[in-house]
């Protein structure tokens, strides 16, 4: 069974393109919420959860919270593939860094991975709220993402660069991680 985000009370949150712009535990520039420390955020339900959803070649949306799950889950799989080949930290960082600065795609644009999964933007406000909220929430899971990828004395951590293999929704990412990806698999959405 595919484990799904606990943020499903809606009241109060933001959206742009459809996308809940949910508060997040972050000291990186954004138009997040900031949320309590001692809290868990979507990023931390992302990595949590990774691991057993990457499995999966279908996801039952439940919430939109579960389609931005959808997202982070992809991006973590991205990251994990520009990672595979890093063998310590300092060069891990050095890629993520890199994976942060490409330009972010969004609903709309090309290689944007999930098409239908936010709809397209309604202003260019919109567009840009959703783009710097993307890079942010990408920003603040790469380097949460280091933390598991690699263990303390700085050498990989192969329980988790091992499922840079994997396949999530049977969306195959390229060696080079690049945005451009074939689609092959599907997502339920009851929104």
């Amino acid at each position: 069974m595919v484990y799904h985000s606990s943020f499903v009370d809606e009241e109060g949150i933001s959206r742009a393109c459809g996308c809940p712009l949910l508060p997040l535990k972050s000291h990186i520039k954004g138009p997040a919420p900031v949320s309590d420390q001692d809290k868990v955020d979507i990023v931390d339900e992302a990595i949590s959860f990774f691991r057993a959803n990457v499995f999966f070649r279908n996801f039952d949306v439940q919430s939109s919270a579960d389609k931005l799950l959808i997202y982070l889950t992809f991006y973590i799989n991205v990251a994990l593939k520009q990672l595979e080949g890093c063998r310590t930290l300092a060069v891990g960082t050095k890629a993520i860094i890199n994976l942060g600065l490409e330009d972010v795609p969004i609903p709309g644009e090309t290689g944007f991975p999930f098409p239908g999964l936010f709809v397209l933007p309604q202003s260019r406000n919109e567009a840009e709220l959703l783009r710097n909220y993307l890079k942010q929430i990408r920003e603040e899971t790469s380097g949460r993402l280091l933390n598991c990828a690699y263990r303390p004395n700085g050498m990989p951590n192969k329980w988790w660069l091992a499922f840079a293999k994997r396949k999530f929704m049977n969306i195959i990412v390229p060696e080079a991680a690049a945005p451009q990806v074939r689609k092959t698999g599907y997502y339920n959405s009851r929104r």
